[in-house]
């Protein structure tokens, strides 16, 4: 029987050593995190008429709710951030998750379901495009996240971690990553998207982050967004 991941190029399990394997490209992390703040910046400026229309619509579609969501995730080392999307699902969605989780579509400790009822009219749209995800953009300035890295987690999902799924966490959560353009990844099992994330941090470099960024264009014009 074939490994899980083994037609994305993954084999499982991989070990990282985290002290030769994340210390040693001082250069690669200070041009990474010039980039972030450069294009964090200019997508900021280029894209604000569209975030404010965007702010417009779903406050029109939940009135009352604020346009823009936070939720704490889990950044690099295990370390807690506040991180922003405009909002896709209804304003007590938290509240309603528990009579859903019988429904859940993932194994593992993630939930996802494809026809949530708790998505909105203008959350579906802005989930297929990835509009909701631009105030991220923000959490790349501040530091939070960079371009590319394993999109960040929840604590209730990193508190039922192995230590393989935690060496995702030796890295700064990204915008975008091996399982975010891979093709049908809400087929994915939670192995083998865990599988993806170390395979990422293993083989990060310069050229790896800009074949995921030119991809990631690909999926968004596709409308692979969700």
């Amino acid at each position: 029987m074939e490994e899980p991941g083994a037609e994305l190029g993954i084999r499982k399990p991989v070990t990282i050593d985290r002290k030769t394997n994340l210390h040693e490209h001082r250069a690669y992390w200070c041009v990474r995190r010039t980039q972030d703040i450069f294009f964090s910046l200019l997508a900021l400026i280029a894209l604000s008429p569209l975030m404010l229309l965007t702010c417009i619509a779903v406050w029109i579609d939940s009135p009352g709710a604020s346009p823009v969501f936070s939720q704490l995730r889990v950044g690099r080392n295990g370390k807690l951030f506040r991180l922003y999307k405009f909002r896709s699902m209804c304003p007590n969605a938290e509240s309603k998750l528990n009579d859903l989780l019988q429904d859940n579509e993932m194994d593992g400790p993630v939930f996802k379901m494809k026809d949530d009822p708790r998505i909105t009219r203008v959350g579906h749209f802005i989930r297929k495009t990835s509009i909701d995800e631009l105030p991220q953009l923000v959490n790349i300035l501040k530091g939070d996240m960079s371009i590319v890295g394993p999109r960040p987690a929840l604590p209730r999902e990193v508190a039922q971690y192995t230590p393989y799924e935690w060496q995702r966490l030796y890295v700064t959560p990204g915008l975008s990553c091996y399982w975010q353009i891979a093709p049908h990844r809400n087929q994915l099992s939670f192995e083998e998207w865990m599988a993806l994330d170390v395979k990422y941090v293993k083989e990060r470099s310069f050229l790896v982050d800009w074949k995921i960024i030119f991809a990631t264009f690909r999926a968004v014009l596709f409308g692979h967004g969700e």
